[in-house]
C-alpha cells in the first residue's frame, strides 16, 4: 500500500486552472481573425458605396430646389451701378410625387433611385425698394426675370417653363464662375413685371434622382405636400412635417411654413443667400442595410466565441472528458467562419436568409464535431440547442433598435445565471 505522502499529484498544466487560462488565451487570440473579418465587412461596404455613388451619378443625384425667385435690376442711387434685387413669392404651394424605381444593379450592388415630379404655384407681391431708397425711375421693371437655384440639372427631364397667367417663359441654364459650386441656376429671359403682377405662376419640373429631396421654403406662406411609394422615409432638414402618414405602400407628408418660422427675409438686394440649411428634406435610404447588419453581428463575435468555449469547458469539467486545445482551435475557427459565410451569402440574398444558412451550417458542423470529441450524443445535442439559442438571441438583438439594449441586458443576465447554476458543483481546486 502506497504511503499517502508519496501520492502523485497532477501537474499544473493538467489542472482546471491551467485549462481555463489556455482557453481564455485562445479566445483572445481568435480576436485577430475576427478583426480581419470586420475589416472585410468595412472594405465591402466601402466598395458598395463607391459603386452606388458611380451608378447614381449617372442616373441622378440628390435634388435640391430653391425658387422660383423674382429678379429685378435697378440702378443704385449712390453708386449708380446696375444691381439686382431678389424677391421671394408671397405664397408658394408645392406638390411633389416621387416614384422609387426598381433598384439599378451593377454587379452585386443595388442602388435605390427615383423619378420625382414637382409642381409649384403661387404669387408675387409688389416688390418694395424702400429699404434701398431706390426711386421708381431707377427700377427696370421690364427687364425682370425668374430664377431657380437647384442641383442635379443633368437629370432634369424635359425643358422647364414657368407659366404666368396665359404666358409661358422658358428657363435656360446659367453657368456660374465657381467651379466647386454644386448648386446651379436656371433663369428666364426678360419679363415685364407690370404685365404679370398679381398673377398666379405655375412651374413643373421632373428629375431623375436618388438619396434625397430638399426644398427651400421661400414663400411668405409655404405649403408643401410630398407623396411616394417609399415606406421608410427619413424626414430631415430644418422643418419636420406638420402631419405625415407612413404605410407599407409609401408615405404622405405635409408642411406648412410661415416666414415667421425662418431666419431670412423676403427680399435680398445684394445676392441670393444660401438657404440649403433651412430646407425641409426627405431621405430615401435603406434604414439598416446588409453591411450594417453584418457589422453589428460581427461585434458579438467575441461573445459567441467566449460563451461557446465556456459551454465546452463546463461540459469538460462536469463530465471529466478531456478536450484538447487543438479541438478548441477547430471550434473557434468554425465560429469565425460563420461571419465570412454570412457576408458572402448576404451579398447575393437577404441578411435573414444568409444568417439562417450560415448559422445552421456552423451549428451542425460544431454539433457533429463534438460527437467525436465527447463520445456521447447527449452533450452534442445540448451544444447544438445552446448554439441555436445563442445565434437566435443575437439575431433578435440585431433586428431590434429601440429595445436592443434592454433585450441584450436581460439575455446576458439569464446566461450568467445559467452559467452560475451549472458551475456551482465544479471542484475548481483540482
Amino acid at each position: 500500500m502506497e504511503h499517502p505522502e508519496f501520492e502523485t499529484r497532477p501537474s499544473f498544466f493538467q489542472s482546471t486552472t491551467a485549462k481555463m487560462i489556455m482557453v481564455g488565451m485562445l479566445s483572445l487570440f481568435l480576436l485577430i481573425p475576427l478583426s480581419f473579418v470586420q475589416d472585410l465587412i468595412v472594405e465591402r461596404n466601402l466598395r458598395q458605396k463607391e459603386v452606388v455613388a458611380e451608378t447614381t451619378s449617372k442616373w441622378g443625384e440628390s435634388v435640391y430646389f430653391y425658387g422660383p425667385i423674382l429678379k429685378i435690376p435697378y440702378k443704385d442711387p449712390i453708386t449708380l451701378q446696375i444691381e439686382h434685387a431678389y424677391f421671394f413669392p408671397e405664397t408658394l404651394n408645392n406638390t411633389t410625387s416621387t416614384d422609387i424605381k426598381t433598384p439599378l444593379q451593377r454587379s452585386i450592388y443595388k442602388s435605390n433611385v427615383f423619378t420625382t415630379k414637382m409642381q409649384f404655384d403661387g404669387t408675387y407681391a409688389q416688390p418694395n425698394f424702400s429699404k434701398k431708397n431706390v426711386p421708381n425711375e431707377n427700377i427696370f421693371w421690364t427687364k425682370a426675370s425668374i430664377v431657380i437655384r437647384t442641383t442635379n440639372l443633368k437629370s432634369v427631364k424635359d425643358e422647364v417653363k414657368i407659366k404666368i397667367g396665359a404666358t409661358s417663359y422658358t428657363f435656360e441654364p446659367i453657368r456660374t464662375n465657381q467651379a466647386n459650386d454644386t448648386i446651379e441656376s436656371l433663369e428666364t429671359g426678360y419679363i415685364d413685371f407690370n404685365a404679370i403682377k398679381n398673377t398666379n405662376f405655375k412651374v413643373n419640373i421632373t428629375y431623375n434622382g436618388s438619396k434625397r429631396i430638399s426644398i427651400a421654403p421661400i414663400g411668405k406662406a409655404t405649403n408643401a405636400k410630398m407623396t411616394s411609394n417609399w415606406a421608410s422615409p427619413n424626414f430631415n432638414g430644418n422643418f419636420i412635417p406638420n402631419d405625415k402618414q407612413i404605410t407599407d405602400k409609401g408615405f404622405e407628408a405635409n408642411w406648412k411654413i410661415s416666414h415667421f418660422n425662418r431666419p431670412f427675409a423676403q427680399e435680398n438686394f445684394e445676392s441670393l443667400p444660401n438657404l440649403s440649411k433651412y430646407a425641409f428634406a426627405v431621405d430615401f435610404i435603406t434604414p439598416v442595410d446588409e453591411y450594417q447588419q453584418n457589422e453589428r453581428a460581427s461585434k458579438y463575435g467575441f461573445l459567441v466565441i467566449g460563451l461557446t468555449f465556456l459551454i465546452f469547458f463546463l461540459i469538460q469539467s462536469i463530465s471529466k472528458i478531456s478536450i484538447h486545445i487543438f479541438q478548441y482551435v477547430m471550434i473557434g475557427i468554425a465560429l469565425i467562419m460563420f461571419y465570412t459565410l454570412l457576408i458572402s451569402i448576404t451579398e447575393h440574398s437577404s441578411f435573414s436568409f444568409a444568417y439562417a444558412i450560415a448559422g445552421t451550417a456552423v451549428v451542425v458542423l460544431i454539433s457533429l464535431y463534438s460527437i467525436s470529441i465527447l463520445k456521447d450524443k447527449k452533450f452534442p445535442a445540448f451544444i447544438g440547442i445552446a448554439l441555436s439559442v445563442l445565434y437566435t438571441f443575437i439575431y433578435v438583438i440585431i433586428q431590434l433598435e429601440d429595445y436592443a439594449l434592454l433585450v441584450g441586458s436581460i439575455g446576458l443576465f439569464l446566461i450568467l445565471a445559467a452559467v452560475m447554476y451549472f458551475s456551482r458543483k465544479i471542484e475548481w481546486n483540482k
